[in-house]
This record gives C-alpha cells, structure tokens and sequence, in this order.
C-alpha cells in the first residue's frame, strides 16, 4: 500500500475507537522518566535517549517557555545511518532526534524527589504527548509493542504506567494526539520521499534530510547550485 493510501486511512481514522483501545488497556503516566532518558542495552552498555521530532516541533521549542534556543540546543541528527569518524559522526541521516544531555537524558528532562517532569511539557512533540501508543500504519514510526485492539491498529510500547484506570476524556485526548500524529508522520515522509535529493558528504560532515530539504546538523538548509 503507497504511502498516500496510508495517508487517507489515518485520516479516516475513527478517534472513538482509538480511544475505546486506549482505555480498554488504560494508562496513567507514573513519571518515573523511563521514556526521557538514555536506555541500557542487553551488554550493559548504554544508549542516548531517541526520540523523532518534526522541524516545526523544533521551532517550537526553540520558543517554548520563552526561551530563544539555537536549533542544536533542541535537535540533534538522528543517529541511524551515520557512521564514526575521526572528528565524530559524520554521513547523511533522515529527521531529527531531541536532544540530549551528557548522560544521554533528553534534554528537557529533569528530576526531583524521584519524579520525573518534562521542562516543555505543554509544547512537548506528538511522540512524547501520546507514549506508550502508536497507530500501525505503514510509513509512520511504530514501536516495538502489542497490539492493544482487535484490528492491531493500536499499539502500546513497555511502560509501567500501563493497566492504570484513564478517564474517558483523557482516553479522548490521547487518541485524538495519536491520529493527529500518524497523519502528521506520513505527511511528513510523503515530503521527505519528494524532496530527497542525494547530497556530496564530505568527510566529518552530517547532512540531514526532512521534509523541508537537506539541513546541516545545526539545522540551517544546505544551499545548493543552481
């Protein structure tokens, strides 16, 4: 199925029935930051936290709570496809990963007393509004979990705040963010197939494609001759 045709069946997406799936399973977030921050690996080793933002999430980020954050403050390449060089990562990428900290934590994570609290929560990216859900539709980005419908549509990543009771109108909300993201995705990757031009990488150069053209890693566009 093209990406278009999954671009019209998320559209035509039914919110009562993401919520129905959404609140048969029920979710209540325990901010125990397990979804803001770097992961450990079956070696022991461990992974920077990863998580896809759009451009224009980026933008409001760099804006959120007043602030007048540089793009590399919010958005860093995202790491898949890029290759260890002699001045760090270098090769071309698609979309962009929050940012972290030394630790590997996003960015705009902090913690207190234990619980964990999102900096920018009310300006917070699609991906993080609807963790542990995704809709499973070819083209957008679907995590590695159960399925929690009967279609297979819905599905809910590892979390522990999963199983707790969530209101109607919280299930609501969450479902309504969930069909917003998965079109926003395939929009997103519709763009990016269209405006997908190979580029020169040059030694310890990252070059990072999206949907509005070839960026350079601190986000400004890479101008090309005409």
């Amino acid at each position: 199925m093209s990406l278009e045709d999954e671009l019209d069946r998320a559209r035509g997406l039914d919110t009562a029935d993401l919520a129905d799936a959404v609140e048969s399973l029920g979710f209540e977030c325990t901010r125990c930051g397990a979804c803001c921050t770097r992961e450990e690996t079956p070696d022991g080793e461990t992974e920077p936290h990863t998580a896809t933002v759009f451009p224009d999430e980026v933008r409001t980020l760099q804006r959120a709570g007043d602030a007048d954050r540089e793009w590399r403050d919010v958005a860093r390449p995202m790491p898949y496809g890029l290759s260890e060089g002699d001045d760090g990562a270098e090769g071309e990428t698609f979309e962009w990963a929050l940012q972290t900290d030394a630790c590997g934590d996003c960015t705009f994570y902090e913690e207190e007393d234990g619980l964990g609290a999102c900096t920018v929560h009310a300006d917070r990216p699609l991906i993080c509004e609807t963790y542990p859900f995704s809709v499973a539709l070819d083209g957008t980005a679907e995590p590695a979990g159960d399925p929690v419908d009967a279609e297979g549509l819905v599905r809910a990543h590892e979390c522990e705040g999963l199983g707790r009771e969530i209101s109607r109108d919280d299930a609501e909300d969450l479902a309504a963010a969930l069909k917003e993201r998965a079109v926003r995705e395939l929009e997103e990757a519709i763009a990016l197939r269209e405006q997908y031009d190979p580029v020169d990488v040059g030694d310890g150069e990252v070059v990072v494609h999206d949907s509005e053209g070839a960026k350079h890693a601190d986000g400004t566009s890479i101008e090309r001759a005409e």
